[in-house]
């Protein structure tokens, strides 16, 4: 009987499509956020006063999520000593995923990658990047032969960016212009 091992290349190898995939839906999203001419309107706020207070609400429910994703992961992979109920983890991510689709369409849509002012340069780009990275994740998932560090690295970068683009959108509007719904 022969064991089969797990080669350090043949893991790495495994991520070459998560990572070109990722990498091309980065670069999609800057491209269209820069060719396309911004609309300068909003487009289903429903619920809110404006856009602006749509898009606040919406990514911090998502930013919400994302700690739920982040307690549930570390529960799943045993570092709290709490069990988590199943299904918490992807119901969770689906549902923080789903709270940036229209946040994300109306800023391509709407108002496209902007780069004159600084915060909106570094969450441009953050936007970019957390759906680069979360197609990443999303492909690495059903790879068995990825290697160990694979999902918490990617988890861990589509929260960060999802933290940077909360504190350069919803927690620049609720101190710059109040608290609106």
């Amino acid at each position: 009987m022969t064991a089969i091992h797990r080669t350090p290349s043949r893991g790495l190898a495994s991520l070459l499509v998560p990572l070109l995939a990722g990498g091309l839906v980065v670069l999609a999203l800057g491209v269209y956020g820069r060719a396309h001419t911004p609309t300068g309107y909003a487009v289903g706020v429903a619920g809110f006063s404006a856009a602006l207070p749509m898009k606040a609400w919406l990514t911090t429910g998502a930013l919400v999520l994302a700690f739920v994703q982040v307690v549930s992961a570390l529960s799943m992979w045993g570092r709290l000593g709490i069990a988590v109920p199943p299904g918490v983890h992807r119901w969770s991510g689906r549902l923080a995923f789903l709270l940036t689709i229209p946040v994300a369409f109306h800023c391509l849509y709407a108002l496209g990658l902007q780069y004159d002012v600084p915060r909106v340069l570094a969450h441009s780009l953050l936007g970019c990047f957390f759906y680069g990275v979360f197609t990443a994740k999303m492909l690495a998932l059903p790879k068995r032969d990825t290697p160990g560090w694979t999902l918490p690295v990617f988890g861990g970068l589509a929260f960060t960016a999802l933290v940077g683009l909360w504190l350069t959108s919803a927690f620049w509007f609720f101190t710059a212009v109040g608290i609106k719904v």
